[in-house]
């Protein structure tokens, strides 16, 4: 009678522990093949900078109420007369706080009062 061998069952987590140790020493390779910046490089500080709407900007505050260049503005048609704009492009500076339904219908408004584009102004950090 022939006896079968069995074969051993091992867990293939030597494999798998190769593999993970190799990706590891790949990414630090690779992470340092990037230039660091000039340690003697100061970066531009912008923390305490006054953000300033767009001098062609409709400014739009937290109760919805409109303003452009300073002054209380009555509907869309008011802003697009009030406001001179280039190349068919139309900025709002919302204030955070406005609900985005009614940014949405004011962006509406201005189209249907003919902004060809509206564009809305953001503040973007690096925080």
């Amino acid at each position: 009678m022939i006896r079968k061998r069995r074969k051993s069952e091992r867990e293939p987590t030597i494999a798998l522990i190769n593999i993970v140790f190799l990706m590891l020493v790949f990414f630090l390779v690779a992470g340092t093949v990037a230039q660091p910046l000039d340690s003697s490089l100061k970066l531009v500080n912008t923390a305490d900078l006054e953000g300033n709407a767009p001098a062609n900007a409709l400014v739009v505050l937290p109760d919805g109420s409109i303003t452009a260049l300073g002054k209380p503005v009555a509907d869309a048609t008011e802003a697009l007369e009030a406001l001179e704009y280039e190349d068919g492009i139309f900025r709002i500076v919302p204030d955070r706080a406005l609900l985005a339904k009614d940014l949405v219908r004011l962006g509406a408004e201005l189209r249907a009062a003919g902004a060809e584009k509206v564009v809305i102004v953001t503040e973007r950090a690096l925080q």
